[in-house]
């Protein structure tokens, strides 16, 4: 029997959007399936060595609130860094890993991590930015294994 594949295809930078494609791609992992995250536009914040990840409560009404705060008070300064407070306290309350923690198992697990090429150029990132042990490709190099998976997810 062949090995299953999963590609994921992360997209979002924030905090609440970096949970999804490590969450999966560890248990995947863990599972047994050869897994790979394609970090394309913003995805990319996630493969930094500095996370510096926030909450964007505004345009997000599916976020739970401890109390409902109007769209116009989200727009406020410092919303952005309480939510992001708010939610962080959460996750841990619940014992919820870190972001850091989920990225490194995935690392331990041997989760394939590849950082779009022509992102990184478009934006001028700077590679000494991003942890160890990633590639880094194009759509081809992407496309070369999620067309052989078995499951590709775009997050």
């Amino acid at each position: 029997m062949t090995e299953k594949k999963l590609a994921i295809i992360a997209t979002k930078g924030t905090l609440d959007w970096a949970y999804p494609p490590f969450i999966l791609a560890s248990t995947a992992s863990a599972l047994g399936y050869d897994t790979e995250i394609f970090f394309t536009f913003y995805g990319l914040q996630l493969l930094k060595k500095d996370l510096t990840l926030q909450v964007s409560p505004l345009g997000n009404p599916g976020m739970p609130m401890p109390m409902p705060v109007p769209v116009l008070l989200q727009a406020l300064p410092g919303m952005q860094s309480m939510m992001t407070m708010m939610m962080k306290q959460k996750m841990k309350s619940k014992g919820v890993a870190s972001v850091e923690e989920l990225r490194e198992l995935c690392v331990e697990a041997e989760v394939r991590l590849v950082a779009c090429q022509m992102t990184v150029d478009l934006f001028e990132f700077d590679t000494k930015d991003f942890i160890d042990g990633i590639e880094y490709g194009g759509a081809a190099t992407f496309f070369e294994f999620a067309g052989q998976s078995d499951i590709c997810l775009y997050i």
